[in-house]
C-alpha cells in the first residue's frame, strides 16, 4: 500500500486533542486511530500493543547478524488540533497539478499561490487538500503513513536491518505528547520523529518555549465618581501588551527569530487575563524575554499598587540542540539518506516543538524529518503523494545506512 493510500484512511479518522481535558489521553477519540494502527502494525508481522494512555509502540527484530546494529527508533503523533475538526473531514485529491491557486470545495476558501509561494513548486504532482472547511490531519498522520510503509517496504524487499522500533503518540499538538512516553519500554538507541513539513527536511534546533500568564486585578467603582481611585484591569492589560516589542511577534519574525505570542485575551474593569507564549532559540535570550515579563510585572505593581499584576511563567520545552551535538551522526546520515533518495536536504531550525525535543531529554535523542506536508493547523493544509513517496525513501535509506554501519 502507498503512503498517500494510509494517509487517506487514517484522516478520516478524527482525532482532536483538547487542551482544556485533564485526562490521558487528552480525547478518548485517540484511541479510535490507536487501535487502527495496532492492528495494521500485527498484520505486518509487527510486534505492538497500545496501552492504557493511548501510546502505541511496536517492536521489529533484528535481521538475524544484525542484532549489533544501533537500535533505531521512528515516532509519530496520531492527534490532529482541535482546531477545524468539528466534523468529518474530506481530503481532496488534485491529479496533475498546475502549480497555481486551488479553489477548495465550497468553502469560500483558496489555496493562493500568493500566500504560499512553495507551490509552483508543486506542479505535475497529485496534491492532496482539504475541502477548506478541516484541517486535513496529515500532520501528523502523514508522519504514520510513511513509518508504516517503511515497515511494509523493509519486510517485502527484505532489506537487511537492525532492531527498530515505532511508536505512534496521542496529544503532541497540545504538547504533552512526550510526557508519558515510556522511553524504557521503547528501548531504542536513537530516534527519529516524522513530524516536519516538506520531504528532506532535517531539523534538530527547536525553540526553547514557556507560557506566560498575566492576571490583572482592577479596582471597578461608579465611572462617574472615579477620578484617582478606579483601576481599569482591561486598560492595564493593554499597557502591559504595548510595553512589548511590536515587531517580536509570530508575524514579524522567521528563522532563528523569537517572539511574544499573545494566544488570548479577556478582560473587564475588575478582572482581565493575557496569555502568551514565549519563544526563543538562543537560552540567554530566552531568559531575557521571561526577565522583561518579569520587569513589566514588577513596574505595573509599583504604578498601580501590589497585587494588581500577577505573571506566572510555566516552562514547556527546551532546545533538543543541546542534546544532538553529541549524536550528529543522526543528522549526517539524515542527509546522506536524502542523496540517496535523489531528495535535497534541509537542515532548519523548528520554528516549534515536537515530541522529539522532550524525548531528547528524556534519553533518546530524536531530531525530525520532513513529511512532504504543508500549511498545517489549518484549511489550508496540503501534501503531495510524491512527496510522501520521497519521505518514506528517506526512512528506508536510513535504515539501511544503520545496517552498513554494524
Amino acid at each position: 500500500m502507498k503512503a498517500y493510500e494510509r494517509l487517506l484512511k487514517y484522516v478520516v479518522v478524527r482525532t482532536p486533542s483538547d487542551e482544556n481535558s485533564e485526562t490521558v489521553p487528552s480525547s478518548k477519540c485517540q484511541f479510535d486511530l490507536a487501535n487502527i494502527l495496532v492492528d495494521e502494525l500485527k498484520e505486518l508481522g509487527v510486534e505492538a500493543h497500545v496501552d492504557d494512555q493511548c501510546y502505541v509502540y511496536g517492536k521489529i527484530p533484528a535481521t538475524p547478524g544484525y542484532e549489533n546494529c544501533p537500535k533505531m527508533g521512528f515516532i509519530a503523533h496520531m492527534d490532529t488540533v482541535s482546531d477545524f475538526c468539528d466534523h468529518d473531514i474530506v481530503p481532496v485529491i488534485h491529479e496533475n497539478y498546475d502549480g497555481g491557486d486551488v479553489v477548495l470545495g465550497d468553502s469560500g476558501r483558496v489555496l493562493e499561490v500568493s500566500a504560499f509561494p512553495h507551490l509552483p513548486e508543486l506542479k505535475g504532482r497529485t496534491l492532496i487538500t482539504t475541502d477548506g472547511t478541516t484541517v486535513l490531519g496529515a500532520d501528523d498522520k502523514a508522519g504514520i503513513a510513511e513509518i508504516m510503509t517503511m515497515i511494509e517496504r523493509i519486510k517485502e524487499e527484505n532489506i537487511p536491518h537492525g532492531a527498530i522500533r515505532v511508536a505512534f503518540t496521542p496529544d503532541e499538538e497540545i504538547g504533552t505528547g512526550a510526557s508519558h512516553f515510556n522511553v524504557e519500554e521503547f528501548d531504542a538507541d536513537f530516534g527519529y520523529t516524522l513530524d516536519g513539513d516538506g520531504e528532506g527536511e532535517i531539523q534538530y534546533e527547536n525553540f526553547n518555549a514557556c507560557k506566560a500568564d498575566f492576571e490583572i486585578t482592577g479596582f471597578a467603582v461608579h465611572p462617574g465618581s472615579s477620578k484617582d481611585t478606579m483601576i481599569n484591569a482591561s486598560l492595564v492589560a493593554m499597557e502591559i501588551n504595548n510595553m512589548l516589542p511590536g515587531c517580536e511577534t509570530p508575524r514579524g519574525t522567521e528563522g532563528y527569530e523569537g517572539f511574544y505570542h499573545l494566544v488570548s485575551m479577556s478582560g473587564d474593569v475588575g478582572k482581565a487575563e493575557l496569555h502568551y507564549f514565549l519563544r526563543d532559540h538562543d537560552a540567554s535570550m530566552f531568559e531575557a524575554r521571561q526577565q522583561t515579563l518579569r520587569l513589566i510585572e514588577k513596574d505595573l505593581n509599583e504604578k498601580w499598587g501590589e497585587g494588581t499584576v500577577k505573571l506566572t511563567i510555566t516552562q514547556q520545552y527546551k532546545n533538543m540542540s543541546t542534546i544532538i551535538k553529541d549524536c550528529m551522526h543522526l543528522i549526517e546520515n539524515a542527509k546522506t539518506a536524502c542523496e540517496r533518495a535523489n531528495v535535497p536536504a534541509q537542515i532548519l531550525p523548528i520554528r516549534g516543538g515536537t515530541d522529539g525535543c522532550q524525548l531528547s531529554f528524556k534519553g533518546l535523542p530524536c531530531p525530525n524529518l520532513g513529511t512532504g506536508g504543508h500549511a498545517y493547523h489549518g484549511p489550508y493544509e496540503h501534501i503531495t503523494v510524491e512527496g510522501m513517496d520521497l519521505a518514506t525513501d528517506v526512512v528506508v535509506e536510513i535504515v539501511k545506512l544503520y545496517a552498513e554501519q554494524k
